[in-house]
């Protein structure tokens, strides 16, 4: 047994023997599918990261409060560390997916905002991806990021994109809207991870979703309108654009970030932050080729 199994077998929620087999594919936590006679779970560790303004125990919260209000798997168990969860019989996404079903997503990202904040407890948790991103500029100037040179120009970015946001009611989001955190089963969606969860304004999870599955324009367009119930203004559209920069700028930087203090299994942070810049010009010179300039 490796530690992380030994560990496992060690967590007092189990029924009758162990079969434990390794989860792949995240980016910062070590998760494992693992059964027992009462059936299939996942197992999911991972300890708080400040500089990733993450704290598992406002993570494990907001997961209970996502299946209370019928948006994700039942937590079963948890401790430092560790968050044990119901398996479900899901296919996970991927982009294409995303991209074929803009009206399904925009519907259920519609009903998460709306029924969250009936089920959260506890101190309020403000997700704005300016201030992240202003954060890990100092975050990476701290610890002599390879990136250093380069964060004028970040925050200078930031700072453009977020004069072209509009007033938004503050709603409940996800923020980490990635084609891999929503599962279907065949008849509904779910969503996964819910360690950026917290309060904010729509726009933010409206522009990862897109931006996260790459729509184009007319498939950012009926995300919109299903989620709104109609078609939105062009100064909600000009917002939204933007905060897809803003999006695939606060991903990379995320990844300039956790190149400093995350070594999950199989990840490759550099290549994943050369990723998400490369997308971020992409997104950029769309964003500047409809509106122009930023600046107001």
């Amino acid at each position: 047994m490796t530690a992380a199994e030994e560990r496992i077998a060690r967590l007092g929620c189990w029924n009758g023997r162990l079969e434990i087999s390794p989860l792949k594919g995240g980016l910062s936590n070590e998760s494992y599918m693992v059964a027992d006679a009462g059936g299939r779970h996942v197992v999911r560790f991972g300890r708080d990261f400040p500089f990733h303004h993450v704290s598992r125990e406002r993570e494990a919260m907001a997961a209970r409060a996502a299946h209370a209000a019928g948006f994700a798997p039942a937590v079963e168990h948890t401790e430092p560390g560790v968050m044990v969860c119901a398996f479900i019989e899901a296919k996970t996404l991927d982009a294409a997916d995303v991209r074929a079903n803009p009206e399904r997503i925009g519907t259920f990202v519609r009903r998460f905002h709306e029924d969250m904040p009936r089920h959260v407890s506890g101190p309020g948790f403000m997700f704005w991806v300016f201030h992240v991103i202003r954060d890990y500029a100092r975050t990476l100037k701290a610890n002599d990021s390879r990136m250093i040179p380069r964060l004028p120009e970040f925050l200078s970015l930031a700072a453009e994109l977020e004069e072209a946001q509009v007033a938004m009611p503050i709603v409940y989001g996800h923020h980490d809207l990635l084609p891999g955190n929503f599962l279907d089963d065949g008849e509904r969606l779910w969503l996964i991870d819910f360690e950026y969860a917290g309060f904010g304004t729509a726009t933010f999870d409206l522009a990862g979703a897109a931006s996260n599955a790459e729509m184009d324009e007319a498939q950012t367009s009926r995300l919109l309108t299903a989620y709104f119930g109609h078609e939105p203004g062009a100064d909600f559209l000009r917002a939204n654009a933007a905060m897809q920069c803003a999006s695939l700028l606060r991903e990379a930087m995320w990844s300039m970030v956790s190149e400093i203090f995350l070594d999950a299994p199989g990840a490759d942070y550099v290549a994943y932050t050369t990723e998400n810049l490369e997308r971020l010009d992409a997104a950029l010179a769309s964003y500047r080729a409809r509106y122009g300039a930023i600046s107001k």
